[in-house]
């Protein structure tokens, strides 16, 4: 089974207006699409779309009510003028524990026919309800080994004390034992947030799982905690506080204005089979739901 666990560090830190840093213990379930229902039927602990401790439900991610999340992958990926048939693509992300979660990101590795990491889709979820989808790009001169690199605008609110002008550049490297994941946001003065995740490669059993579950107790229901903790440290150092809403129309309206492109979308709304419902997107959000990233050499 190529399913298994990851465990290790997050680490973030803002560079301006002042240095700010944050390092935590995490784990996360790397999932292959094509063995779900083999991953989680094997196991006492974890369940599929059912109650259990551990769950991984669909509905969490990006699928349309009536779809699976493979199948809801396989469309957006073709919409995107992909042949994904024989590709093996891996979900990096967090598990509901206790029947909640909440995942910052999600990371889908997408290695192609001869085991290259070809496109990573980067699923980011926000503390309003909302989720957005970056589509990143390996060159395709670069060797299979190399490792992946692509850069993108950023299109989506995320933090309160960050502003929408910026650019991600994401790096990643996913080895035998070991996956690394930096993203790194700049903007028109410099870099001003680096973010790193270092993992390591744990078995997927009831075991691991368990030793997880005592290791890290209640992970989700932590993150979401220490996400509000860490935002009101920042609000009493004096970070400046962007509202949601208003700083995305304004960053948005502003690079029109410039004319700066940030990627190439899917034109007017999202790929065809995959609906902004299911995206997750409000009716309301600004800019299309799903961006396409360039190479970064």
């Amino acid at each position: 089974m190529r399913s298994h666990l990851l465990e290790g560090r997050v680490r973030h830190r803002r560079l301006k207006p002042f240095d700010y840093a944050l390092d935590h213990a995490v784990y996360y379930a790397a999932l292959d699409l094509a063995e779900l229902d083999a991953a989680a039927g094997g196991l006492r602990l974890l369940s599929r779309n059912r109650r259990n401790a551990v769950t991984f439900r669909d509905d969490d991610h990006l699928p349309e009510p009536a779809t699976d999340l493979p199948t809801a992958i396989d469309a957006l990926l073709r919409a995107a003028g992909d042949d994904p048939t024989r590709w093996q693509i891996t979900l990096v992300t967090n598990l509901r524990v206790l029947g909640y979660v909440f995942n910052p990101a999600s990371f889908y590795l997408c290695r192609d026919d001869d085991g290259a990491l070809r496109v990573v889709i980067v699923e980011v979820h926000n503390t309003h309800g909302e989720r957005h989808l970056y589509l990143l790009r390996q060159d395709l001169a670069a060797p299979p080994e190399a490792p992946f690199r692509a850069g993108m605008a950023k299109d989506f609110y995320v933090s309160p004390f960050m502003a929408m002008e910026g650019r991600y550049a994401v790096h990643v490297r996913d080895g035998a034992d070991r996956l690394s994941i930096a993203i790194n946001e700049r903007d028109g003065d410099g870099p001003q947030l680096t973010t790193n995740l270092v993992l390591r490669r744990r078995p997927l059993t009831d075991r691991s799982l368990l030793r997880m579950l005592l290791r890290h107790p209640l992970m989700t229901q932590r993150t979401i905690g220490l996400i509000h903790w860490h935002a009101l440290r920042l609000w009493l150092k004096g970070a400046r506080f962007h509202r949601h809403g208003t700083a995305t129309r304004e960053a948005l309206a502003r690079r029109a204005g410039a004319g700066g492109a940030h990627g190439a979308g899917f034109g007017a709304g999202p790929p065809a089979g995959v609906s902004g419902h299911a995206l997750g997107i409000d009716a309301g959000s600004a800019g299309d739901p799903i961006r396409t990233g360039e190479a970064v050499r």
